[in-house]
């Protein structure tokens, strides 16, 4: 009774809806297909809530589109439009670096004067990769540095976009909430083990790091699954006494577990230095100084140096995990290597990404006007784009020559990433590549999904509404209705005894 009840009021949503779509260049949907328009109800969302456009890539003609032009959130979803034009504009072989330089003189086995350690955004610098740098510095037989630290960030204007900044939401303290910089040493975060005993939680930091006290006495156990550790977790306090740093954690912790986390606990130049003082100590290092964040001085000479993996390399998991910290790095990259000429270097490296995007979208036909963006990641309040401008983006990395590149990094449905666990039993399970995108009002699905005679489509999917959560059915519907047809097609006939035909 409630389904049929709401179906005229469907209809009636979606024809008004549909206006606007008619001047996209491309066949506008009267509404969406009936499954979806069930789908929709079921989960209670208008279809006004919901924005899609498909345009095909290997055959002619055919491209639909329901509100395909309206400007909306696309939560992750943005990463392919930083993913794609990263792959043009920047190449598959472009890589991040971290150097340790000097100006000072050397005195014996002793660094008379400061050490820099400069970052050029490379996103895998973890505490295995910064004891190998400084291995290598202990190999030029330097054992004793007598000046500062000094941490360059300068590869990005400003160095630090986190300070001053409200949270994104209430769980600052979790990695997809890092907002990294040019050095984005072990993410910004701190290592550790949690562990439940019989008398309570134990936690410590892995590797222990000098002056650095964890203390988990404040937390209870629960019943929880140890999947689930984080659902209780209440923000910790951080106190500083001298020399020492005492982090009491709170909240309550699942019985019988051990979990190793990472979390932004620290001020990252204070992790910084705990991590530098530590591991140059267990390589035999004498170091008195402290950290600072400054530029590398002129004629600083490089001391050791490492590459990180190529981009093409690192956005199998940018993309597949949805690593919003990793997106940031590689459009603050978009933005520090820009020309001058398109984008003078006085600019914020933010603003410089966006001239990039903006050209390339313009060098391909694409109209940029439904295009806000941010940070690259899609976890903004801000971002914007349209389910068109999104296809057309695909539809150009489709006819790229690093297509490969791009749709091996994509999740596969039902196989892989961030769509393992759905559409299973669909035709587009193996074969679709969808990269989702999910903020408290948003759900998205966007990428290449093969139809039922075997043809590839562009397609992008989003709905924006407070109750979004409940749209990920819908989207899946709509996968799943276009794999077993092709987007603006009807439904094959059922064939069987409970269908049409023999």
């Amino acid at each position: 009774m409630a389904r049929s009840m709401a179906r005229p009021w469907l209809l009636a949503a979606v024809l008004a809806a549909a206006l606007p779509a008619l001047s996209l260049g491309a066949r506008a949907e009267a509404g969406p297909p009936e499954p979806v328009l069930r789908a929709l109800a079921q989960a209670r969302l208008p279809v006004d809530a919901l924005a899609y456009a498909a345009l095909p890539l290997t055959r002619r003609g055919g491209a639909v589109g329901f509100r395909a032009a309206q400007s909306v959130q696309p939560g992750s979803t943005m990463k392919l439009v930083t993913s794609i034009v990263a792959l043009d504009a920047l190449g598959p072989n472009h890589r991040g670096f971290t150097e340790l330089l000097s100006a000072a003189p050397r005195e014996g086995d002793v660094l008379a004067g400061d050490l820099v350690l400069r970052g050029g955004g490379e996103p895998e610098l973890g505490v295995p990769q910064l004891w190998a740098l400084l291995l290598e510095l202990r190999e030029a037989g330097v054992r004793e540095i007598r000046g500062d630290v000094l941490i360059d960030r300068t590869r990005y204007a400003p160095a630090r976009t986190d300070i001053g900044l409200p949270p994104f939401d209430d769980a600052p303290e979790f990695p997809y909430n890092v907002i990294p910089d040019a050095l984005n040493l072990g993410g910004s975060l701190l290592p550790l083990q949690l562990q439940a005993t019989a008398e309570g939680v134990t936690a410590r930091s892995v590797p222990a790091l000098d002056g650095l006290v964890v203390d988990a006495r404040a937390m209870a156990l629960t019943d929880a699954r140890c999947a689930d550790w984080d659902d209780h977790w209440q923000p910790a306090t951080v106190t500083r006494d001298g020399a020492t740093t005492t982090i009491a954690l709170r909240g309550a912790f699942p019985r019988g577990c051990t979990v190793r986390a990472q979390l932004q606990l620290l001020d990252r130049d204070e992790l910084a230095e705990r991590l530098l003082r530590t591991l140059w100590r267990g390589l035999g290092g004498t170091w008195q100084g402290r950290v600072r964040a400054a530029a590398a001085p002129p004629g600083a000479a490089v001391l050791a140096r490492r590459q990180g993996r190529p981009w093409g390399e690192l956005l199998r998991h940018l993309n597949k995990a949805s690593d919003n910290a990793w997106t940031r790095v590689l459009f603050a990259e978009l933005g520090a290597t820009a020309p001058d000429a398109l984008a003078p270097a006085s600019l914020p490296t933010a603003e410089r990404a966006d001239r990039v995007l903006r050209a390339w979208l313009q060098r391909q036909g694409i109209d940029d006007r439904a295009l806000v963006s941010d940070n690259g990641s899609g976890l903004s309040r801000r971002e914007r784009v349209s389910a068109r401008l999104l296809a057309e983006v695909l539809r150009a990395a489709w006819r790229s020559p690093h297509r490969h590149d791009l749709l091996a990094t994509l999740p596969t449905v039902g196989v892989d990433g961030t769509m393992r666990l759905r559409l299973r039993d669909s035709p587009a399970a193996g074969w679709a590549r969808l990269k989702t995108g999910t903020l408290r009002n948003v759900v998205a699905l966007a990428g290449v999904l093969r139809d039922a005679e075997g043809h590839e489509w562009a397609v992008a999917m989003l709905i924006n509404d407070e109750g979004a959560a409940r749209g990920r059915p819908v989207l899946d519907t709509l996968v799943d209705h276009w794999a077993r047809t092709a987007p603006g097609a009807a439904p094959l006939p059922r064939v069987g005894p409970l269908g049409e035909g023999p």
